[in-house]
């Protein structure tokens, strides 16, 4: 499969979950098709970049998201393999600040 069909099915696919946990999510890019739009989204506050791909420099990937999602965006990498589930990858002080402002609102 293209690769840039693969990744657009991946955004779709991650989209669509996203919209059955009721965040009104969309593919980033399929009407404006600029450079530094997150690939998915609909998440307020966070910067999706979506990775539908068997290897994947995830190093690379997270570089890109926290170059793309500026100063108010928590950078997030939403990746998964063939046949394998969903995973999102953040780095450790975004997601413990997200930890904890959950917390606090329970």
């Amino acid at each position: 499969m293209n690769s840039r069909l693969k990744g657009a099915g991946g955004e779709r696919e991650l989209s669509c979950i996203l919209r059955e946990y009721g965040y009104n999510c969309r593919r980033g890019q399929q009407y404006c098709g600029a450079n530094g739009d997150a690939d998915v989204i609909g998440l307020p506050g966070v910067h999706i970049e979506c990775k539908r791909v068997e290897r994947l420099n995830l190093s690379e990937a997270m570089k890109q998201a926290v170059r793309d999602a500026g100063a108010v965006e928590v950078p997030a990498v939403f990746h998964r393999k063939n046949r394998e589930r969903w995973l999102v990858t953040m780095r450790l002080d975004d997601w413990i600040k997200m930890y904890a402002e959950s917390r606090r609102e329970h």
